[in-house]
């Protein structure tokens, strides 16, 4: 552990789309920024084939692409970037502390933004299938399946919600719920009693991802007939939930019962001087240009903090 703790201005805990907008726009205002990452830049988004729906590319990009392209528009900046592994943070008081294996880094300004990942179904293709027909996006990639049979396994909002949208692109969606009542709130089930095209299989679970290179199927299982039925499908839109990366900060800043940072549309947590933007933040829509919007957010408001 270093004796003498480098101190920045900013630190960024997490280089996403969210994490690199903040650095860039602090960057630009003047502040010595770092981002830390522990894999690679773009986070989730670095892992989605193509990005349709984010402004300013017609022709869509890679995540991978878009994300180099982000990290280095900050860079252009002067914001330096460490991949390295945060393991404790303290974020009391208005010099912050964040621990990495290596070092210990001080700053006047932390932002939270090390985000949220799908909540798997557990089975043993699902990884190995990921964007060859399983998605935890039905907005990223729902068009990839315009015109097909799809699957929607879940039961809350965002299950019913994927429904809903994917029915406007898909033949057919089914919507596969182990309970026999979606957990979704009213006005999403109102309205998907009127959608010709999406049937529910209440008390139903997905056993197995039937596949040759890409979906071609799931196996149901009926929890009450004890009955596996085959069920072709050309995708499976997992949205069974997510798990926020906020394991080494939710005992210093203020959460919701899942774990997501509570943070206003400033993103100002319940810490002075600290932030929490993208994935992480407590939400209605979780989509690279939300986490973008929330990096711009967050940097006029540490502007603004650190001018005390």
């Amino acid at each position: 552990m270093s004796d003498s703790p480098t101190t920045s201005d900013v630190l960024v805990i997490g280089g996403g789309p969210a994490g690199y907008t903040c650095a860039l726009y602090a960057a630009r205002a003047g502040f010595s920024v770092q981002v830390l990452e522990k894999l690679a830049p773009g986070g989730q988004m670095a892992t989605t084939d193509v990005i349709d729906n984010y402004p300013g590319f017609p022709q869509g990009v890679t995540g991978f692409d878009l994300a180099e392209k982000m990290k280095q528009s900050a860079e252009r900046f002067g914001v330096q970037t460490k991949l390295t592994e945060v393991v404790g943070v303290s974020l009391a008081g208005d010099v912050k502390e964040v621990r990495t294996k290596k070092e210990t880094l001080r700053a006047r300004a932390v932002v939270l933004a090390t985000g949220a990942s799908p909540r798997e179904l557990g089975l043993p293709e699902e990884n190995s299938l990921r964007g060859r027909g399983v998605s935890y996006c039905a907005t990223c990639d729902g068009m990839f399946y315009r015109g097909q049979t799809v699957c929607v396994v879940g039961g809350g909002n965002t299950a019913a919600a994927d429904a809903l949208y994917l029915a406007r692109l898909c033949e057919k969606v089914y919507l596969i719920h182990r309970r026999n009542q979606l957990r979704a709130s009213k006005v999403y089930r109102d309205a998907l009693e009127g959608v010709e095209n999406v049937e529910i299989l209440w008390n139903s679970t997905v056993s197995a991802i039937l596949h040759e290179d890409t979906v071609t199927g799931v196996a149901v299982l009926n929890k009450h007939t004890g009955e596996t039925t085959s069920l072709p499908c050309s995708g499976v839109f997992v949205a069974v939930g997510t798990v926020p990366e906020s394991g080494l900060f939710k005992d210093q800043v203020e959460t919701d019962e899942a774990g997501y940072v509570l943070a206003d549309e400033t993103t100002q947590t319940s810490l002075p001087g600290v932030y929490a933007i993208g994935d992480l933040r407590k939400k209605p829509l979780r989509q690279v240009v939300t986490a973008a919007a929330d990096g711009a957010v967050a940097a006029r408001c540490i502007e603004e903090y650190l001018a005390l």
